[in-house]
């Protein structure tokens, strides 16, 4: 059936008030958009008919496609899976950042979403990023954030797989992983990207780490494909100054200021009701202070805090509780400082 004769029979359905019709003239189209290799456009229209489904039978029949297209690759010697598929569920929106890194992120996921228009120009989406900043501040979340986005399962890159003892395996392995992402859509997500990524000036390393930093930047540069590549540190220092001209986009994130915790305790602690005498403000002061505080210091506050109300069969946070727990935190934190 032709793309004119679908959109035909879908209009013949819509006129009829034929749902059963409509839906499979969808699913011909969306299979039709698979068909050409336009992939994100196909997962919005299944994205579409899933919402107004309401059915978690039809969903899942929908998004099983393009999950399994290929198998996940495997380090040859220990037969271990080079890589961990999930499926994002955290909204970009829902995130506390920076504005300016909210509208960066949005720029990009606007690029990948419509790269189809891009091309046909003869440009390529922005598909390459770095993400550095201080532990805990959001780099992971980040990119589930963006997979979501995109409708895009999120695949993250097992670096205890990845880099074998024997020589020249990494690199072998690191193709793999590459060629997988250029067969079916994803984001690819480098965590704690400096383990392979380290400067090749750096007297201390090895050899075969220099020649693997060599096959990932060539890697890089040659890939084609629809996917989302996204790398990120806690080390920027650490990097090969090589790998920064490599990546279409660079996003520094920051510990988050005493506003950002304090819309983070909100965020965490809204599913319940808390003793009018707590004060998130203040609390928010007091972990801005810590030097090396981060977002996921604010979320372990409000854990903690709700864990403490529902063990005690509570349905109010208290103010010993939130309290109690802020004081772990905050003594946590201490502890770090004094040992960096």
């Amino acid at each position: 059936m032709t793309n004119g004769e679908i959109i035909l029979k879908m209009f013949q359905a819509f006129a009829k008030g034929d749902d059963k019709s409509f839906r499979e003239a969808a699913n011909d189209c969306i299979g039709e958009e698979k068909r050409k290799n336009h992939h994100v456009l196909a997962r919005e229209l299944e994205r579409i008919l899933m919402r107004a489904n309401g059915s978690a039978g039809f969903a899942s029949k929908l998004i099983e496609p393009w999950r399994l297209t290929n198998q996940s690759p495997q380090d040859k010697n220990r037969s271990a899976d080079l890589v961990e598929v999930r499926e994002a569920d955290q909204d970009l929106e829902e995130l506390i950042l920076l504005p300016g890194i909210y509208a960066e992120l949005e720029r990009i996921c606007n690029e990948n979403k419509r790269g189809e228009i891009l091309r046909s120009h003869g440009i390529r989406p922005a598909n390459k990023l770095l993400f550095y900043g201080p532990p805990g501040c959001g780099k992971t979340v980040t990119a589930e954030a963006i997979a979501k986005k995109l409708y895009l399962p999120l695949v993250l890159v097992r670096f205890d797989a990845v880099v074998s003892s024997y020589l020249g395996d990494t690199a072998a392995n690191l193709r793999q992983v590459f060629e997988f992402a250029r067969h079916q859509p994803m984001v690819l997500f480098f965590d704690e990207f400096d383990a392979i990524g380290k400067r090749r000036d750096d007297g201390s390393e090895h050899g075969e780490l220099k020649r693997v930093v060599n096959s990932f930047l060539q890697m890089l540069d040659s890939f084609v494909g629809e996917s989302l590549i996204i790398a990120a540190t806690n080390h920027e220092g650490m990097l090969d100054p090589a790998l920064w001209r490599r990546f279409d986009d660079i996003v520094a994130f920051a510990r988050p200021d005493s506003v950002a915790i304090e819309k983070i305790l909100h965020r965490n602690l809204r599913q319940r009701k808390l003793a009018p005498d707590i004060n998130l403000q203040s609390a928010a002061k007091l972990l801005s202070k810590c030097q090396n505080s981060a977002h996921a210091d604010a979320e372990r506050v409000a854990r903690d805090a709700i864990k403490a109300t529902i063990l005690q069969n509570d349905t109010v946070v208290s103010k010993a509780n939130f309290e109690a727990a802020l004081t772990r935190t905050l003594t946590r934190l201490s502890a770090v400082q004094n040992l960096v």
